[in-house]
Parts: structure tokens; C-alpha cells; sequence
């Protein structure tokens, strides 16, 4: 593996087209550094949240009310009020003040407003200081902020295993 680019110049390793002509050689861009900028500025700023960039985000604005069904793939942010089941192929993402009324199918789920309903087989889910939850919860992991509140059963730490596909009855009654 080289950690330098080359420095070789105006030769050019692309094969022909395949009408026969040799493929257009564009000049070289100005190399970059791979340096971070030692000015106070590039240190203050937060690195970027880790997204999948082919994956959109659709947004529900804090003025709307919406009722209805989100199915898809993609990240969902609720900034409003939504009344309906949620279930995506990507994170939701439910903001201070905003309110769902119905189940979460996510990813990611994180929650600063208020979820009246359930999440189910989230990878994690995230109730932020000015979260409620009320309804159950069934995830891999899941982080609780200082002043969040939720009312309803918790399961985390499972990564979708379930005790019947284990065979496990041993002290949950007769099987």
C-alpha cells in the first residue's frame, strides 16, 4: 500500500475507449495534504455525524401535523407532530418538542420529544434529557439521559434474539 501518490506527470495508464481513440487525459489536480489545519477554528468545529451518504433524510417541520403511514428506506427527523407507524431502513430521529403517536421500526432511534407508542428491534436507542417514552422498548442498546422519563417495559442487550428461537423455557413456565 503507498502513502504517497506518484509523482510521475503527463503519463497516463488508462486504456483506449472503446471506439478506438485514446480516453482524454485531464490535467492533474493540485495535490493536497493530508494534513489537519493547525488554525483554532478547524479544532472547535464537531467532526460529522457517521451517515450512510447515499441514505436521505426526510424532515417533518415543527409547524406540521401529519397523520398517516412512513415506510422506506432512509432517515426520518420529526420536528412536528406525527400520528402513525414509523418504519425505515435508516435512523429516526424525534426532536425537543415534537410528538409520534404510533410504533418505531429504525435503526437508530433517538428520542427528544415525545413517543407514545413502542420501538422494536432498534440497533440502539437514545432518550435524550428532554425525552418521553410511554410504551415498550426492545433494542440492542440503549442510552438514558439524566431528566428523560418513560413509562413501559425495556429490553436491550439481546440483538433481535428471542428465547423461543433458543429453545430456552427453563423458569418462564411449562413449554
Amino acid at each position: 500500500m503507498a502513502l504517497w501518490k506518484d509523482s510521475n506527470t503527463g503519463t497516463s495508464t488508462a486504456s483506449p475507449a472503446p471506439g478506438g481513440s485514446p480516453a482524454p487525459v485531464h490535467p492533474r489536480e493540485p495535490e493536497r495534504a493530508n494534513v489537519a489545519s493547525l488554525t483554532p477554528e478547524a479544532a472547535r468545529r464537531p467532526a460529522p455525524a457517521p451517515q450512510r451518504m447515499d441514505m436521505k433524510e426526510s424532515h417533518i417541520a415543527s409547524d406540521l401535523t401529519i397523520e398517516g403511514k412512513i415506510v422506506g428506506t432512509g432517515h426520518v427527523r420529526i420536528a412536528g407532530r406525527f400520528k402513525g407507524d414509523v418504519q425505515v431502513d435508516g435512523n429516526v430521529t424525534l426532536d425537543s418538542g415534537a410528538r409520534l403517536e404510533g410504533h418505531v421500526k429504525a435503526g437508530v432511534v433517538s428520542i427528544g420529544g415525545e413517543l407514545i407508542g413502542n420501538v422494536e428491534n432498534a440497533k440502539r436507542v437514545e432518550l435524550l434529557e428532554t425525552g418521553v417514552i410511554n410504551g415498550d422498548v426492545k433494542a440492542g442498546s440503549l442510552t438514558v439521559a439524566a431528566g428523560s422519563r418513560m413509562r413501559g417495559q425495556v429490553e436491550f442487550g439481546y440483538e433481535g434474539e428471542t428465547r423461543a428461537a433458543k429453545g430456552d423455557t427453563k423458569g418462564y413456565g411449562s413449554a
